[in-house]
């Protein structure tokens, strides 16, 4: 696994990777650098079958993300990757609009890198704009008591389209119209957000990574085909109509039910040994 990034820290533990975008000085907005160490790192994760759950964070207190670092857009070459130095791999591609290559092409888990296993994001600040490029495709969230989430798109006279549509996923419609037509003037509290099913739970600060940790590595504890296997049907139900999904599930159920797990489960049951659990 690559460890090298300028603008990411990786940390890897008990089958949990830890990764931390690493600009605070800038609310750890992606550069052209970032998109590509992060669709690098994305796909790096698919096949390193050690990883079996993922904790995505931000440096610092302030911010998770912020989303497009726009004060690179017309500097910034290093990092630019597989695109080629001083060619940036966003934008209008041809002389028609009609050929668009977007951020969430590099940097979003599932579209740049389809990854499929467990990612858990832990938000500790604000979570803007592009940072839903990102949200918009984890398994579920854990905040910090102060973190915060809006889209300030429109408030400088641009269509919050990528972003409008990862969140819809994710939030009720109402409240995805409000946040975004707002723009800049309000933010979701983490409490409110909470409430609206986008954060699964909300803990102080200083025991956010704790929490995602705890969570991580309960999952990690589990065999993984059964859990791989049970993220890409939800997923696969979401993006497709009910009954399509029902036929995809047959393949699922056959390719997720590793013979070997199910043996160590019966075992255990029969055993009479239960899982510790704890209520949330």
């Amino acid at each position: 696994m690559q460890t090298d990034f300028t603008t990411l820290r990786y940390e890897e533990s008990d089958h949990v990777a830890l990764v931390t975008l690493d600009r605070p000085e800038v609310h750890n907005a992606f550069d052209l650098r970032m998109m590509c160490e992060l669709r690098d790192l994305w796909r790096e994760l698919r096949e390193d079958d050690k990883v079996r759950v993922v904790i995505l964070t931000g440096a610092g207190d302030r911010a998770f993300c912020t989303g497009l670092d726009r004060g690179t857009l017309d500097t910034d070459e290093a990092g630019a990757g597989e695109a080629g130095a001083g060619d940036q791999p966003i934008g209008i591609r041809g002389g028609t609009p009609l050929h668009f290559d977007d951020p969430g092409d590099w940097i979003s888990p599932k579209t740049a890198g389809d990854l499929w296993k467990p990612i858990i994001a832990a938000v500790n600040g604000m979570a803007c704009g592009g940072a839903f490029y990102l949200l918009g495709q984890v398994e579920f969230i854990i905040a910090a008591e102060h973190a915060t989430f809006f889209d300030p798109h429109t408030s400088f006279g641009m269509a919050s389209v990528f972003e409008s549509m990862a969140m819809l996923q994710r939030m009720p419609l109402g409240e995805v119209m409000r946040m975004q037509l707002t723009g800049a003037h309000e933010r979701l509290s983490a409490q409110r957000a909470h409430q609206i099913g986008l954060v699964q739970e909300v803990v102080p600060g200083a025991e956010l990574l704790d929490a995602a940790l705890r969570v991580a590595t309960l999952i990690a504890s589990q065999p993984p085909l059964a859990v791989q296997a049970t993220l890409r049907a939800v997923w696969y139900a979401q993006d497709l109509g009910y009954r399509q999904a029902l036929e995809v599930a047959k393949t699922l159920v056959t390719l997720g039910d590793d013979p070997t797990a199910l043996a160590e489960g019966q075992a255990a049951f029969n055993s009479g040994t239960r899982t510790p659990w704890r209520l949330r």
